[in-house]
């Protein structure tokens, strides 16, 4: 039994281009979309992390020269040279005191324990700071301390 079957051809039409299908791109799309909205709710932000900073290893020494020092309390308050001062006050204080001690070192000093977090103070008063052409210097506690 000889059967000839006919061959089964296709027709295309031939002005028909390329064509880009819309359904699954918007699938890819969701999908990166699902993403991104899961990652930013497991998201930490970084300003309410909890940290210890580093201990400071010894660092030079050299000979002693005057110093003014900016401390940040546990509580975030703000002490020039132990004398309490607000932010507002603060760059007119150390310029008054760097003045009066021309060859005088900026400390920035830290409470090691603190609830508070203190990095927008620092990152503040280190901006305020910068741009009196101050050597400022970061303080810690000794590693063995």
């Amino acid at each position: 039994m000889n059967s000839t079957r006919p061959i089964l051809r296709l027709r295309r039409p031939k002005d028909e281009g390329a064509r880009i299908e819309i359904v699954p791109l918007i699938d890819v799309i969701f999908l990166v979309l699902t993403f991104f909205l899961y990652a930013m709710v497991l998201m930490v932000p970084a300003k309410v992390l909890p940290m210890r900073l580093a201990a400071v290893t010894a660092g030079e020494r050299g000979e002693a020269r005057p110093s003014v020092t900016i401390s940040i309390t546990a509580d975030g308050a703000l002490a020039l040279d132990r004398e309490p001062v607000t932010l507002d006050q603060l760059v007119e204080s150390v310029r008054a005191a760097v003045e009066a001690k021309p060859e005088a070192l900026v400390f920035i000093a830290y409470e090691d324990q603190s609830s508070v977090d203190r990095l927008p103070i620092f990152t503040e008063i280190y901006s305020r700071l910068r741009n009196e052409g101050l050597d400022i210097r970061l303080v810690g506690r000794p590693e063995d301390y």
